[in-house]
């Protein structure tokens, strides 16, 4: 029994053909049109979808995978939408955001999104500050053992905090200096709480033919400073951070 239509994304007309894709709950993948938009989409066999790990990455997949087949201009659409029909979907989204998603697509044409992440070791960090700031250390080494005051405690704390904060800037600003260049445009996101030791968290959206240098930057950032950061580095995904619409 289908519950109505479960929606992946969307793309400018003529829009995908002949696509071969299993989508959420091996159900088949469609397209749908309406005026100038085409929707892929498959039937739904849940009326909702729990934000699963399987069902996120089945989600990314269909979308990835049309535009691994050359559709690469596409808005996607935030998991876990069904809808009953699709006068539904004229009446609350094309009519009122044609022309806003019209611009998007102007905005996306040739371009891809790629994402970096900086994850730091903060103990083996720690370690290195104190081996190359004589003055923390000789802080450290003269404390050691004693009964500190609180406000000791709360001073060496301090100053052990801004020095690390100072070392993180300067890695992300290096990030900045040799990727922001390659971009039309930046989105930073905040670190993810669930990722021991991120510092920085950003995608950008490049022309298309621009990620073999874009990579070779990362591939340098990774290098520069191997032994104290692991790069992760995402050179093909939907633009979920460059194709939102903005609030009225």
């Amino acid at each position: 029994m289908a519950y109505g239509f479960y929606l992946y994304g969307i793309f400018p007309t003529p829009g995908p053909v002949g696509l071969a894709l299993e989508g959420l709950d091996a159900q088949p993948v469609h397209s749908h049109a309406i005026g100038d938009f085409v929707f892929l989409y498959s039937e739904a066999q849940q009326k909702r979808y729990l934000s699963s790990r399987k069902n996120l990455l089945g989600h990314e997949r269909v979308l990835e995978q049309a535009m691994e087949k050359g559709y690469r201009t596409l808005l996607p659409l935030q998991f876990g939408l069904v809808i009953k029909n699709w006068t539904s979907v004229e009446e609350q989204l094309i009519v009122p955001k044609g022309e806003a998603l019209r611009q998007l697509f102007q905005r996306l044409d040739g371009r891809r999104e790629v994402g970096i992440k900086l994850v730091w070791n903060q103990e083996a960090e720690l370690e290195a500050l104190m081996q190359e700031n004589d003055l923390l250390r000789a802080e450290r080494d003269r404390l050691e053992g004693k009964t500190l005051s609180m406000d000791e405690i709360v001073r060496i704390g301090q100053s052990i905090e801004h020095a690390m904060t100072v070392r993180k800037d300067a890695i992300i600003q290096t990030c900045r200096d040799r990727l922001n260049t390659h971009a039309v445009e930046i989105a930073e996101n905040d670190p993810l709480p669930s990722v021991p030791g991120m510092i920085y968290n950003a995608a950008y959206l490049i022309p298309w033919d621009a990620e073999p240098a874009f990579g070779q930057q990362v591939d340098q950032l990774d290098t520069q400073f191997s032994g104290r950061l692991t790069i992760r580095y995402n050179n093909f995904t939907a633009p979920y951070n460059f194709a939102q619409l903005e609030a009225e």
